[in-house]
């Protein structure tokens, strides 16, 4: 049997005159026909640094990919760049990207009969959107992740585009000029490649090479870097590998895949987005994965990476001392990872770490298990009558692990961003954003923006900011996120006002609010939903999407339910 599974079905088929005749047109031959034909989805577009330079990256990748015998054919889908939208009402479109990522790179293939998918990706929604496409289609498929941005630098100090807002609040709290604000801003992104670091990007870049989707050392090597170009060469004749062994996703993602991920993201302190993400990718290999399984891995991991934004380094600067491999081999010996899982080169984990030297002799960015930064996982999942389906904190050990205070209640970012302006924030209180949860926002914005002023105006360890919405990868403080039920749906959260005494606890994983069941039970039958109507895009996902303890998905709507 040939190698063109699917593109036989247009390519080969005598009562297919009219798709033959359109291959013949773009330039294929008889002998071209035969051949497996490889769709390569390129999020390249000129708008975002994050992906400036993916279109040539897969130019450079279908060079690879012919050099086999393979047909290679660029195809493109959407981004949107989170940082630009933060803080904006455009940022209500971002998670809404990711399901129209999967669609489109789903509708694509599936169309044309294409007989494996490469997907070259940059920013945050475009991994898992990719990953949950190849989860569907469960074709040969390789992610290929375009790189982090080499750090900005002003005054002899690493920038990262957190770095932009946390100068904002220092602006506003009076500590810098315009000026200096200016310089910050000037020299924060140098380059092409995503955020540098350990942010949704480079969190979600590494969980997909622990989960064998991506060829050894795709999430650490750098955008602007031989290593770089030097890894598109190597992706042809890895999906000639994975289509004459028709090794397909599903046979590398399964839910030990899945663990060896999350474990590594909480052992390098990785995006509370991730949460989202993996229970997403999960439901698109039809993978029993959820929140109970994210807390009993963060229960028995370490965190221990000093990486960006709670800590000092950023993704290429743990290139240089061994990258995601190197981590990953240190796992292995410490018994943090399962190493017979299989990759996209063929080979298992274990196998491919048998070529890795392993950390660099000295380096200060991953702490040994004996002196873990903390014994357990950052990500923690906080129940209680705030939150009875569950909420998401990021817990470094350096916020504390216990906040009680008085709320201050914002029914939109603007508003707490505004208060925060106005320095109407007292230490001690509790800021609580709602309406911005998947139905509510519509499209559970990512708020980096309040939290960034927050930290600079050195708040950060003086209140705590709860919502129902996002956070940033590049969020760090005292933030519980994700909280559901979300106020749209009526959620304990919807009922909050000023003055409510709120505790989190993140010892006893427990966020609540000192009321009664009966004070609340009044409270919501004063409450009904708010006005907020949609048009378009957002009116469709506000109908379709599954709450955040369900990954936000879009594909489990049924009229019936």
């Amino acid at each position: 049997m040939g190698l063109n599974k699917y593109s036989k079905h247009v390519s080969s088929d005598p009562t297919q005159p009219a798709a033959q005749a359109m291959l013949h047109a773009i330039g294929l031959t008889k002998d071209d026909l035969k051949k497996p034909q490889i769709g390569i989805v390129s999020t390249g577009w000129e708008g975002n640094p994050c992906n400036m330079h993916l279109n040539d990256l897969a130019k450079d990748i279908k060079h690879s990919v012919a050099h086999q015998e393979l047909v290679p054919l660029i195809f493109h889908t959407i981004g949107v760049s989170d940082g630009i939208s933060m803080g904006t009402d455009g940022m209500r479109y971002s998670l809404p990207s990711r399901d129209i990522i999967a669609d489109s790179i789903e509708t694509v293939v599936s169309a044309q009969w294409y007989d494996g998918v490469i997907a070259v990706v940059g920013c945050d929604k475009n991994m898992p959107g990719a990953m949950m496409a190849l989860g569907r289609l469960n074709r040969p498929g390789i992610v290929f992740y375009g790189g982090t941005i080499a750090p900005g630098c002003h005054k002899e100090k690493d920038l990262t585009i957190i770095s932009t807002f946390e100068a904002l609040g220092q602006k506003i709290a009076g500590e810098i000029d315009q000026e200096e604000l200016d310089q910050v801003i000037m020299n924060a992104c140098p380059g092409p490649g995503a955020c540098g670091g350990m942010f949704t990007a480079n969190t979600m870049a590494s969980a997909i090479e622990a989960m064998g989707m991506s060829l050894p050392y795709d999430a650490s090597n750098p955008a602007v870097s031989q290593d770089k170009r030097s890894e598109t060469q190597r992706v042809g004749d890895a999906m000639m590998h994975l289509i004459k062994h028709d090794i397909k996703p599903r046979d590398i993602v399964t839910k030990t895949a899945l663990t060896n991920a999350m474990k590594l993201i909480t052992v390098l302190g990785g995006s509370t987005n991730a949460v989202l993400h993996m229970i997403a990718i999960a439901k698109a290999f039809e993978i029993d994965f959820g929140l109970s399984d994210i807390q009993y891995i963060s229960d028995h991991t370490p965190y221990l990476a000093d990486l960006k934004p709670s800590g000092k380094y950023v993704m290429q600067d743990l290139h240089h001392v061994g990258g995601i491999p190197a981590v990953m081999k240190y796992m292995l010996d410490e018994k943090m990872l399962q190493g017979n899982c299989l990759t996209v080169t063929g080979k298992s984990i274990e196998e491919n770490l048998a070529e890795t030297k392993g950390l660099q002799e000295g380096q200060q960015i991953i702490f040994p298990v004996t002196q873990a930064l903390k014994d357990n996982g950052h990500l923690q999942v906080l129940k209680g009558n705030l939150a009875p389906e569950g909420a998401i904190a990021k817990i470094t050990g350096k916020e504390g692990l216990y906040f009680e205070g008085e709320a201050i209640v914002f029914d939109s970012e603007k508003e707490a961003n505004q208060a925060i302006n106005d320095r109407r924030i007292q230490s001690g209180q509790v800021i609580v954003i709602r309406y911005a949860g998947p139905k509510g926002g519509p499209g559970m914005p990512e708020m980096l923006k309040p939290t960034g002023l927050i930290m600079g105006a050195k708040l950060g360890d003086k209140v705590a900011l709860i919502t129902d919405g996002r956070f940033s990868g590049g969020t760090h403080g005292f933030v519980v996120g994700h909280i559901t039920p979300e106020a749209y749906m009526g959620g304990t959260i919807a009922l909050l006002e000023d003055g409510d005494i709120i505790k989190i606890d993140a010892e006893k994983n427990l966020i609540e609010v000192q009321l009664s069941d009966d004070v609340l039970m009044e409270r919501k039958k004063a409450w009904s939903a708010p006005d907020k109507p949609e048009t378009g895009l957002l009116k469709k996902y506000r109908y379709t999407v599954s709450s955040a303890s369900e990954g936000c998905v879009t594909d489990e709507f049924s009229p019936t339910s």
